[in-house]
């Protein structure tokens, strides 16, 4: 509290607000893992596809079984074209999930998103016997910009589990690779349909291939990345 001196010489008490930008202000993160910000996400343009990954809570079982597997290509299949959100790629580890969508704009990502972790969350819940949330934080997602951008975040979805050390001979079941059509050499592709819907900007339909198609064997540079 500091004293200020009024134009008619009378002595007034000027109280500091609480609040406003300082120094260790706002809520602080839980666990060992810091969560992901909570600012807003930066306006996306359309032709910018995003990578997009949503991390579980802990203690919960690997999404990475094969009952798990299914239950998760049904969820993703019904929210993979919503409120000009689409799902063009996606990959399922232990205890994440990565997807590379197609966005209209910033509403367009939060609706979509939303109504697809709402799907998931109650399938598992309900396989699992369990309630409760199932994610452990706010998703991560990250605008590609450029051919270069969009390759490596294809070499990353689909060669995620090597990346984290799993043995994965050919292409990730575990994926939307199976379905994708820009692999180097000739992969069997299933008989059920994809949960994905196609490509249909620029940099994920053609600006990527500009830098070579991808190798079912990732380099370990390229897991690296």
């Amino acid at each position: 509290m500091r004293r200020k001196r009024s134009r008619n010489g009378q002595r007034e008490l000027a109280f500091r607000s609480r609040g406003g930008a300082r120094r260790g202000a706002g809520r602080k993160p839980k666990g060992p893992r810091a969560g992901v910000s909570h600012r807003t996400r930066p306006v996306r343009a359309a032709r910018h596809p995003v990578h997009v990954t949503a991390r579980i809570r802990a203690g919960l079982p690997s999404l990475r079984r094969e009952a798990t597997r299914a239950l998760l290509e049904l969820a993703l299949a019904r929210g993979a074209d919503r409120f000009g959100f689409r799902l063009v790629e996606y990959s399922i580890q232990s205890n994440h999930l990565h997807l590379i969508a197609e966005v209209r704009d910033r509403r367009a990502l939060s609706r979509g998103m939303q109504g697809l972790l709402v799907r998931i969350t109650r399938a598992l819940n309900k396989s699992w016997g369990r309630k409760g949330s199932v994610f452990a934080d706010r998703y991560h997602a990250r605008a590609l910009c450029t051919p270069r951008e969009a390759r490596n975040a294809l070499v990353y979805v689909f060669h995620n589990a090597r990346h984290h050390g799993a043995r994965v001979a050919g292409v990730d079941p575990f994926s939307s690779g199976p379905w994708f059509g820009g692999w180097s050499t000739g992969v069997e592709t299933p008989a059920r349909a994809s949960p994905c819907m196609s490509a249909s900007t620029w940099l994920l339909a053609v600006g990527w291939r500009r830098h070579g198609l991808l190798s079912v064997h990732a380099a370990q540079r390229e897991l690296a990345a």
